[in-house]
Order: C-alpha cells, then structure tokens, then sequence
C-alpha cells in the first residue's frame, strides 16, 4: 500500500498537468498546495478555508474531463509530467516507478466503476524505469567517516549521548528511522555484562514513520505500520556488532531506562521526532 502523502503528490502532478491553461490569479505553490492538502486528503477535504475553496473550483471549471484519458498524446503528456521533478528534469526512477503505480491504481479504480472503458495505462505502454535494489559502495560510509560523525553526534550539548545511540543503531544494522523509533528496550537482547566482544540482537516489528498530523486518523504525527517490504506481523532479527552492544547496554543505563520503553525517547519522552 502507498502512504496517502505520496498518492496525494502523484494526483496532483497528474491533475496539474490536466489543466487547459495556467492560472493568471494562483500561485503554482498555491494550485498544487491546494491539491496536494485540501482536495486529495479526505480528512482535511471538507475543512478547506475559502481562499482554498476558490483555487479548487478553478481548477474544477479548467481541467479536462476524464474523456481525455482516451486520447494517447495526451496521455504521454501526462505521463511526461507525472515522471518529472518542478524543474523539469527526471524524477529518481523509484519515484516515477512509485508515481505510476498510484496512477495505475487510480485508472483501475476508474474502470471499475465504469467512468473509463479500459485502463489508459496497460503494461508495456510508457514503462517505468528499471529500479536497483543492489547498493553502490561507493556511496558507503567507510569506517573512519563513521567514527568522525558518530562521535561528532555524541559531544553535541543538545542530547548528543541519545542520538548518538540512535545514530549508531542506524549505521551498525542498517535499520530505517522509522523502523529504529518505534524499538523499545525489551526487542534488544544484549549478552551478560561479562561477556565482553559479544554480539547482541535486535528484534525489528513495527515502522512508526513521520508522515504529519494532516494525513494520520488518529491526529498523531506518526502513523504506525509494519515493515517495509514484508507481510503484516512479519518480524526482523538482525545481528548488532560488539561495539553496539556496548553503545546499547551504556545507553539503557544512563537514561534509565525499562523494558517495556521506547529505546530512543525524545528530548521531552515520547517518541524521537525527524528534526
């Protein structure tokens, strides 16, 4: 499933791009603020302000009807736009890959309920670019830089020694921020104190990503979910080196903390937020 922040960007793009002719009385921030916040995020739809109500009615009086999908230089304008960032060059292949599946989605949706005849967008018709799970190593942090930055993080006056934890979790297991948050003490098994070298274990289950209160249900800027990639309840165990158990049994001990904790709190408890 795709978050409703992304889906909420691609019709946007695609509905930019469907107008007859640009606004001489909106922004463009404004026209895609509009879209993106008001008109594509059903929580807020119904809430917008009157300054906001007036940019959508414009855009509902000058966008083409949904006939137009039946046109194929049309289409590929869309797609054109749909596969590029503002400034007019290519968006990342995982974000045109992503981008065109919303949209698929969406065509799908529209044959379903009989607004469309056929998909506009069958497989092998304006093909998304390939996407590379393999890592480039050149874009690695050897370990030297590691140990700079790290321990530039930890001498910060602001909760250097936290983050510090935090950002080593990120680089010794390569979890994601979202997957790291949502940890808590009980999901790390640490060796007995005496066993000195020893490798601990990290139990990854939820992703707990930062997407605004604007687009939860519960009004929380986090949204709960399971990991990326895998099936709901799926779980994660992953190996962390000696020099994280120490950073983790040192962290857990300083900050005091219980099983049932989040293991990396913010500044004032609760959960870590991105800034």
């Amino acid at each position: 499933a795709t978050d409703p922040w992304n889906t909420a960007k691609a019709l946007t793009a695609t509905t930019v791009a469907l107008m007859r002719a640009p606004s001489s009385r909106f922004k463009p921030v404004d026209v895609r603020t509009a879209l993106r916040e008001f008109a594509f995020n059903t929580k807020r739809r119904g809430d917008a302000p009157p300054e906001v109500a007036v940019i959508l009615k414009w855009i509902e009086n000058n966008t083409f009807s949904m006939a137009v999908w039946e046109e194929p230089a049309k289409v590929d304008e869309v797609l054109r736009a749909l596969d590029s960032k503002l400034d007019g060059t290519r968006a990342a292949a995982s974000s045109v890959k992503r981008n065109r599946r919303i949209l698929n989605v969406a065509m799908e949706y529209a044959v379903k309920q009989k607004i469309l005849r056929t998909n506009p967008l069958p497989k092998g018709r304006g093909t998304a670019p390939k996407t590379s799970s393999a890592v480039d190593k050149r874009s690695l942090l050897n370990p030297v830089q590691a140990a700079r930055l790290l321990a530039w993080i930890r001498h910060r006056p602001r909760g250097g020694q936290r983050l510090h934890a935090f950002f080593a979790t990120l680089y010794y297991i390569g979890a994601r921020p979202e997957e790291a948050v949502a940890m808590r003490v009980a999901d790390v098994r640490l060796p007995d104190e005496e066993a000195e070298d020893q490798w601990c274990e990290l139990v990854m289950h939820t992703a707990q990503p930062e997407v605004g209160k604007n687009w939860t249900d519960t009004g929380d800027i986090h949204e709960e979910r399971g990991l990326k990639g895998r099936a709901e309840d799926d779980t994660r165990t992953v190996p962390g080196h000696p020099s994280l158990t120490r950073i983790l049994r040192e962290h857990i001990k300083v900050e005091n903390l219980k099983p049932g904790d989040l293991l990396f709190q913010g500044e004032f408890g609760g959960m870590l937020a991105g800034s």
